[in-house]
């Protein structure tokens, strides 16, 4: 008797976790977002001054003397350099000498013309040796001038690639001269990016832009979008804008990089949870779940990416349900029990509150 009533024991002991095994775990579904909203984007940039130019020579000689020093602030007309200007000073005197010689000949000249010692054509040729002789005198002085290179607008002086005393040749680089009291922040948009902004501008009339620098922190000035370049890239399918920034700390330099953050209007964009997904060689997936209860896998195209959530271009529409948590857990083709969360509650219960 002992012994059957233990064997009836273990066969019931043994159902009841047969049936525990066999109970359906049910996984939370949930749908779509289906809203306007913004989306902050960063685009890397590369910054450039206002005006920035290459200081050349525009004569050959010795580096005679210089004016100024590495990061210096110099004034428009300000001298910079001085190439020896010994050469071009005696081109100039020889120059003058010849128009002055030339000078009197046509005074000689014109006096014999007025009595019809030689003809009015000898004349006009003294006329002609005297206006070739100025023009000598001119270019004479052009070159002189050329000795003295002098800042053609007020900024600030970069590196100083030659010493005192080296031998300059006509175009050598002596310097580059950066006018930073407005800066430009180039970056390339995307078309569909290029087509919200546009027909947000309309609508709002903001084009303004905040620039975040390599340290990442913000910029405490608003940038604006002046420029936007006339056509698209082939290649990269996107478009250049320039937004432009003011500095009148000084802070920002030519060349330095940094990311332009721009607001962009998405209109019907459809949110769902970034947990809602996984991944598989670098194509993103949810499963769908359909009416029969079958959990189906399906590939989604991510249009923009922000904290907890994505905003999805293809893929999925409004409406269908698709598994919020357990996708690890889940096979392609499997029935699942399921419980329907609210699509604004799981976006709200996010670290990302969706407007």
């Amino acid at each position: 008797m002992l012994l059957s009533i233990g064997a009836l024991f273990n066969l019931s002991s043994c159902g009841k976790k047969e049936e525990q095994k066999e109970e359906k775990v049910k996984f939370s579904v949930t749908a779509p977002v289906v809203m306007d909203t913004i989306f902050n984007k960063e685009y890397v940039s590369q910054i450039k001054s206002v005006r920035n130019i290459e200081i050349r020579a525009q004569e050959k000689g010795y580096l005679q003397n210089i004016y100024v020093d590495e990061g210096q602030y110099v004034s428009q007309g300000q001298l910079l350099f001085r190439i020896m200007p010994g050469l071009y000073q005696g081109e100039l005197l020889k120059a003058q000498a010849e128009a002055k010689a030339a000078e009197i000949e046509l005074r000689n000249t014109k006096s014999l013309a007025d009595k019809n010692i030689v003809s009015k054509s000898e004349q006009q040729v003294a006329q002609s040796k005297l206006d070739q002789a100025n023009a000598e005198v001119s270019l004479a002085k052009l070159h002189l001038s050329f000795t003295e290179i002098r800042a053609p607008f007020s900024g600030v002086i970069d590196r100083l690639p030659k010493k005192l005393g080296s031998l300059i040749d006509e175009g050598e680089l002596l310097t580059s001269l950066s006018d930073n009291t407005k800066m430009f922040a180039y970056f390339n948009v995307s078309e569909p990016e290029y087509i919200n902004y546009q027909n947000n501008v309309k609508t709002r009339g903001s084009n303004d832009v905040n620039l975040i620098l390599a340290n990442g922190e913000q910029l405490k000035y608003k940038g604006k979008v002046e420029v936007i370049e006339g056509e698209f890239d082939n290649e990269t399918g996107n478009i250049a804008f320039r937004a432009s920034f003011p500095n009148p700390d000084k802070l920002l330099k030519n060349g330095e990089t940094g990311k332009v953050l721009m607001t962009l209007p998405i209109k019907n964009a459809i949110i769902i949870p970034q947990k809602a997904t996984y991944e598989i060689q670098d194509q993103k997936y949810v499963f769908v779940v359909g009416n029969d209860g079958i959990a189906r896998s399906r590939n989604i195209q991510v249009a923009y990416e922000l904290p907890d959530i994505y905003v999805v271009s293809s893929g999925l529409k409004e409406g269908e349900h698709f598994l919020l948590e357990g996708v690890q857990k889940v096979k392609d083709d499997q029935k699942v029990e399921t419980t329907f969360q609210d699509p604004k509650k799981v976006l709200q219960s996010l670290k990302l509150k969706a407007d």
